[in-house]
């Protein structure tokens, strides 16, 4: 027996691309993309770095580049607006914007 894959009905509940209420456990797992701007961790990183990196700056100081990149990467990772991919169910057609991930 093959799984069916899970899709979201237009008024966004799980269902399987059969149509069948996909709550029951059967077929895929449904996909929910990842936020990562709606994280603890991600909003100290985006609030915090800018003023970080000036106070360094007035100091003469500055981060190691390879520092630098990674703060820079990580507020990129994940995000719509900085790179996706568009992948649609073959059976049903629906959907998903998959965002690029580092």
């Amino acid at each position: 027996m093959s799984a069916t894959p899970a899709c979201v009905s237009r008024d966004r509940s799980p269902r399987r691309c059969d149509g069948r209420d996909a709550r029951s456990g059967l077929g895929a797992p449904l996909y929910v993309r990842h936020r990562p701007e709606r994280t603890l961790l991600y909003q100290l990183v985006q609030e915090y770095y800018p003023a970080f990196k000036a106070h360094l700056a007035a100091q003469g100081k500055a981060l190691p580049g390879y520092v630098e990149q990674e703060f820079e990467d990580y507020l990129k990772c994940g995000r719509l607006e900085h790179g996706f991919l568009r992948v649609r169910c073959e059976a049903c057609h629906a959907e998903h914007l998959v965002a690029h991930s580092c």
